[in-house]
């Protein structure tokens, strides 16, 4: 199977924030190291049968905060029908949406996210709020909620109490695996961060997504991240992702 069981060994960094000593990071080095590429478009058969020119955008993307939604329509009203195939839909019918708990997301349309464009449509196949940012020179990551430009890189926090009385926030980066999804994840038809077929990139993941990285981070906190990449990936990937190709 293309796929493989989670639960081999990992290696795990941890490391304080340059830039905050309150906070800790605990970085996977055996995913951050990995030679995981998103194929859509190039092979990626979808996480639904049903919707497979979708990708992993057949649900709806949730905001993180009220700030991802702001920013996310403060683009949303600057694309043009030319550079969204549902621009019409959107302003007409609105483009959000509130999940069963309340929740605000990007409001599904035809199998798909509302930005997402058809193959078939003459401005370009995929995401209107990433093909936005390439057409107008952008980092994709500055246009697209959260959820969407993480995945599948995912971002954990938890309070760690240091025995003494004093605390430190824990901020875990690691893989977005199909535990990420809740309980619908072990339902998806595909799922790429653990499948062979996605595995295929020149570079690994930390280069690759360095500015989502970044992002998440902050510049001083990647550039440390990056050095223990390096030096993980010297020592030979003792912990090699088993879904990367044999090296």
């Amino acid at each position: 199977m293309p796929e493989v069981e989670l639960g081999f060994p990992r290696t795990y960094v941890e490391f304080a924030n340059p830039d905050d000593p309150t906070e800790v990071f605990r970085c996977d080095l055996t995913w951050l190291t990995s030679r995981w590429t998103c194929i859509f478009g190039q092979g990626c058969p979808g996480i639904y049968d049903s919707s497979p020119d979708a990708g992993c955008c057949t649900l709806g993307a949730h905001f993180a905060d009220d700030e991802d939604a702001e920013r996310t329509r403060a683009i949303m009203v600057q694309l043009t029908p030319e550079q969204w195939e549902n621009h019409d839909e959107g302003h007409r019918s609105g483009w959000t949406e509130r999940d069963d708990d309340g929740e605000l997301k990007t409001r599904a349309f035809r199998g798909a996210c509302i930005f997402h464009n058809s193959r078939s449509f003459p401005g370009g196949y995929g995401c209107a709020l990433h093909g936005f940012a390439l057409s107008n020179d952008l980092k994709p990551h500055t246009t697209k909620p959260d959820v969407c430009w993480q995945l599948p890189l995912r971002r954990q926090f938890r309070d760690v109490d240091r025995g003494d009385g004093t605390t430190y926030t824990e901020t875990e980066i690691g893989e977005y695996t199909r535990a990420g999804w809740g309980p619908g994840g072990a339902d998806l038809d595909w799922y790429c961060s653990s499948n062979t077929e996605a595995h295929v990139g020149p570079e690994p993941v930390y280069r690759t997504n360095r500015d989502e990285l970044a992002a998440m981070m902050g510049e001083a906190a990647y550039a440390e991240l990056a050095r223990h990449c390096r030096d993980h990936e010297a020592r030979g990937a003792n912990t090699p992702h088993l879904a990367d190709p044999p090296r």
